[in-house]
């Protein structure tokens, strides 16, 4: 049944993805894309700025946009949103829970120490992933990758002026 499947993929990926949504992005592409083939890389693209410029945590509203495009209904939603949020939140609930108990414990800030410098590397394979003929379609899209990177990492301007811009730059160029 296809909401067990998206409950069930949903919960791996949130139960395996530290660092976040953006961490998220490459394994969810990995399991809608390839191994379930639910939809074709375009309409993950298209989900993924979609979800970049909602409210919300990326990975969540992806979840929630595949669960209802798969399923034709609200209830696909439902599922692979559950299945997405429910890792992180007993994952949590147990850490404050125990927190205070491991802070000082060398194992546990082992772990989080090899955790740390893995979250770069996710988020550097989501972004490498997303470098496809679908999204670079032309000389222009190349110009408009360069300038958002360019205006965001030494303009220090907004993502959320540059996706608007980017919206403008697209009705105008295409």
């Amino acid at each position: 049944m296809i909401y067990i499947e998206l409950f069930t993929t949903f919960f791996l990926i949130g139960l395996f993805t530290f660092g976040g949504g953006y961490a998220m992005i490459s394994l969810i592409q990995n399991e809608v894309v390839v191994n379930h083939g639910w939809i074709d890389a375009t309409t993950f693209t298209d989900i993924i700025a979609i979800s970049q410029m909602t409210p919300g945590p990326i990975g969540i509203n992806s979840a929630t946009y595949i669960g209802y495009t798969v399923t034709d209904n609200v209830w696909g939603s439902i599922v692979a949103t559950l299945g997405v949020c429910l890792p992180s939140f007993i994952i949590i609930l147990l850490i404050a829970f125990l927190y205070n108990q491991f802070k000082k414990n060398r194992w546990f800030n082992a772990a989080l120490s090899g955790i740390r410098p893995v979250i770069p590397g996710l988020i550097a394979s989501a972004a490498i992933t997303l470098v496809t003929p679908d999204n670079f379609i032309d000389w222009k899209s190349w110009l408009l990758f360069a300038g958002a990177f360019a205006a965001v990492q030494w303009g220090k301007q907004s993502p959320i002026l540059i996706i608007v811009l980017g919206g403008i730059a697209g009705l105008l160029l295409y």
